[in-house]
């Protein structure tokens, strides 16, 4: 049976040996890992160029921690699971922390944080995105034959009173509908939306803007628009065309479609009532709704199991054969949300604060938080066992170490578990980091 006297704690004996704990060991840290994450964004100069997006209101006589120290601050902090500005009032001692924001002093404390979120404007958020952009671009030694631009939107509940919340029917409860654009696992666009308007809203507008901004680094570049039924809007088609961008998209059924595929899906019920077995079938035709100027190419895979039909309808401007369109191509979609579900990991949807800028300016932390462990997986965890793990697993394992700290005038020794079981991996890492 456990007890406690005051701050001790007793738990039952271990082979005659009395077990007491109490919160006294000193500087030890469960963040020994964070100066890899410093490491990373030193490579790529994130939060050194965020920081000189956002313009400090305070007077200078009178500031003790500067934006870059408060920024990395609450990036590191996301990355290594403290989702709460409230979680720095303890973490601001932790000496790992303050080594990792170049810093000797204790770090911000929840106040001084919570006020820095509300330096946020409509500038410093184009300014961030601007950054994520240019990232992408500098991630590629060569330029690129293809791109496909994945977007996609997801619901992100709403508690509280704050600045643009309303009720979404689909969704059932009050939420925001931040926006997302991926290439791959890249993350270009995150973007915070009230949900009382169209899924695709402005996705023409980014579209355009990413579009204009990829060719003029690479004029040559093929790039394709990717996404699901909710972004199948006749203006993003007309722009694609006009511009030479291909689009492959879901396209919700309706009788006209059902008309066209009733062949199509009639064959495949009779071949699973004669094999006993799933079918799926595929097919295409040309089909215009009420809205388009023209006749598009819809793909159609009509699939009949023991479920019942499950018959998708695809709407692209592709040359190819449907079912390798399809399945190649379209289905590949399912990776962006998966894209979305690592994003929401790195707490994208602590968007509590009252006012509309600081939400995203919350959202646009998870966003570089996610984008420094992404490129840690992309670049320096190639052909390891972690080269496919998800965002989250490889923070638990590379970042999350037990460490002794200690710190003098002329070091700081991070003395980090003896049996930590990924050491190995560690030292690759390292390596590769810092080369020298």
């Amino acid at each position: 049976m456990t007890h406690h006297n005051r701050d001790r704690m007793f738990f039952p004996p271990v082979k005659g040996r009395k077990i007491e704990a109490r919160f006294n060991g000193g500087d030890i840290t469960s963040n020994g890992g964070v100066m890899l994450l410093r490491e990373i964004d030193r490579k790529l100069s994130l939060t050194k160029e965020a920081a000189k997006r956002i313009k400090d209101p305070r007077q200078p006589k009178k500031i003790t921690h500067s934006i870059l120290s408060m920024l990395r601050q609450r990036i590191y902090g996301i990355a290594l699971g403290y989702e709460d500005v409230n979680d720095h009032d303890s973490l601001r001692h932790d000496i790992s922390i303050q080594s990792a924001l170049e810093i000797d002093e204790k770090g911000s404390s929840s106040p001084t944080l919570c006020r820095f979120e509300k330096y946020a404007n409509r500038k410093t958020i184009v300014g961030f995105h601007q950054i994520l952009l240019d990232r992408f671009i500098a991630s590629f030694k060569n330029p690129p034959k293809k791109l496909i631009l994945d977007f996609d939107a997801t619901d992100d509940p709403v508690h509280g009173n704050q600045e643009g919340k309303f009720f979404h029917g689909y969704y059932d409860h009050y939420c925001f509908l931040p926006l997302y654009v991926f290439c791959e696992k890249q993350l270009l666009v995150s973007y915070l939306r009230p949900s009382n308007q169209d899924a695709a809203k402005h996705s023409w507008a980014i579209l355009s803007l990413l579009v204009k901004a990829l060719r003029k680094q690479w004029p040559k570049v093929k790039i394709i628009f990717r996404a699901d039924s909710g972004f199948c809007r006749h203006r993003i088609f007309n722009w694609c065309e006009r511009n030479n961008v291909d689009y492959i998209t879901g396209i919700a059924r309706n009788e006209v479609l059902e008309k066209h595929s009733l062949k199509t899906r009639a064959r495949a019920a009779l071949l699973f009532q004669i094999k006993e077995e799933n079918q799926r079938l595929f097919n295409e035709f040309q089909y215009a709704a009420r809205t388009w100027k023209r006749r598009r190419r819809i793909l159609v895979k009509a699939e009949m199991n023991p479920l019942g039909p499950n018959t998708r309808y695809v709407v692209t401007s592709l040359k190819g054969d449907p079912q390798k369109l399809y399945d190649k191509l379209y289905c590949a979609r399912g990776n962006m949300e998966l894209s979305i579900g690592e994003q929401l990991s790195f707490y994208s949807d602590r968007t509590s604060c009252h006012q509309w800028w600081a939400n995203q300016f919350r959202l646009m932390l998870s966003s570089f938080a996610y984008v420094l462990i992404e490129t840690l997986r992309r670049i320096y965890l190639k052909r390891t066992e972690l080269k496919s793990a998800r965002c989250r697993t490889i923070c638990e394992k590379l970042l999350k170490i037990g460490a002794v700290l200690i710190r003098n005038t002329r070091r700081i020794r991070f003395m980090l578990s003896t049996s930590y079981p990924y050491q190995r991996l560690f030292w690759n890492v390292y390596r590769k980091l810092c080369p020298g």
